[in-house]
């Protein structure tokens, strides 16, 4: 962590120092005032300056970047990762050879590090982040997989009458195929169970 030492005429003016030495803004540093500092008879007799101390905090996208370059060397799977961001939300792309094997069977092993990602990220973050790790496009396909499977489950309950329970799924799937039939007016989605097995339960509107 780097930090310096600044002094001013105010504790604003040695904070202003401060940051201009670590070329970053308030947000990013924690403050500690060493000395209120003291303005002294006729400005000058007996005047001390006011001294701080600051800690540049770490990047927490920097460092849920590097967790994840790291997590994928140990895995064998070198991966080049671009960052985006988008307000709160910070998506990570990876892409290499055998990427596959950083995306599991569907999707597991890419929602694991992304869960561990955002808990990395999190951790030196002031505001909440929402992290997204994608692998090779591999969100966009799994969110059109996903449509077409509630779009099929929704016509196999309308025509039968009877319910039907999905597999578990993490909480942003479940969504996508919430969403996907929120205007359907012949159908209904709930969620039942607890993580790590909560699933969505598709059901007729019109069942009691």
């Amino acid at each position: 962590m780097k930090q310096v030492t600044a002094a001013g005429q105010s504790v604003e003016d040695a904070v202003s120092s401060a940051l201009a030495q670590l070329n970053t803004t308030r947000d990013r540093v924690e403050i500690e005032v060493v000395d209120q500092g003291k303005k002294g008879f006729f400005g000058w007799i007996g005047a001390r300056k006011a001294v701080v101390h600051a800690s540049l905090l770490p990047d927490p996208v920097e460092e849920a970047r590097q967790f994840l370059k790291n997590i994928s060397e140990k895995m064998n799977v070198p991966s080049e990762i671009t960052v985006k961001r988008e307000g709160k939300v910070v998506t990570f792309h990876l892409s290499g050879e055998k990427i596959a094997l950083l995306i599991g069977k569907r999707g597991q092993t890419l929602n694991s590090l992304q869960y561990l990602t955002q808990l990395v990220a999190n951790r030196h973050s002031k505001q909440y982040i929402t992290i997204v790790v994608d692998a090779e496009g591999y969100r966009q396909r799994r969110n059109d997989t996903l449509i077409q499977l509630a779009e099929r489950m929704a016509d196999k309950v309308h025509k039968s009458g009877k319910e039907v329970s999905l597999e578990p799924m993490p909480s942003y799937e479940r969504k996508i195929i919430h969403t996907a039939l929120l205007k359907n007016p012949k159908i209904k989605t709930t969620s039942s169970g607890t993580e790590p097995f909560r699933h969505l339960i598709i059901s007729p509107k019109n069942k009691a």
